[in-house]
């Protein structure tokens, strides 16, 4: 004899009050808006760093690189690094601060 199982359909999910929250769905802050006219264009000269594959950046390190100019760096994922230049996005490498050992340009 075999038991024949019924497939349960799912309603979706079930509607809840916004003000009893679980105290683990904290709120998370908006991610910032970078643009290059307010975040890079109107720094000096003096607060831009030469880009270099060996040091470590940190997020809103000013760098000039060789190639794409003066960016900021808007991310950083393990070795690589989000960078804003006045011609868009890019994304670069750099050396992690566990690797590098070396606290972080700025």
């Amino acid at each position: 004899m075999s038991i024949k199982r019924v497939k349960q359909v799912s309603r979706g999910p079930r509607e809840r009050d916004s003000s009893s929250s679980p105290w683990f769905a904290s709120q998370k802050q908006p991610e910032r808006q970078w643009a290059w006219a307010e975040d890079v264009a109107t720094k000096p000269e003096e607060s831009f760093v030469p880009y270099a594959m060996t040091a470590t950046y940190a997020t809103g390190a000013l760098l000039l690189h060789s190639k794409f100019g003066k960016g900021v760096v808007t991310g950083v994922e393990g070795p690589n690094i989000d960078v804003l230049f006045e011609e868009g996005p890019k994304r670069l490498r750099h050396a992690p601060a566990a690797a590098a050992g070396a606290p972080p340009a700025r």
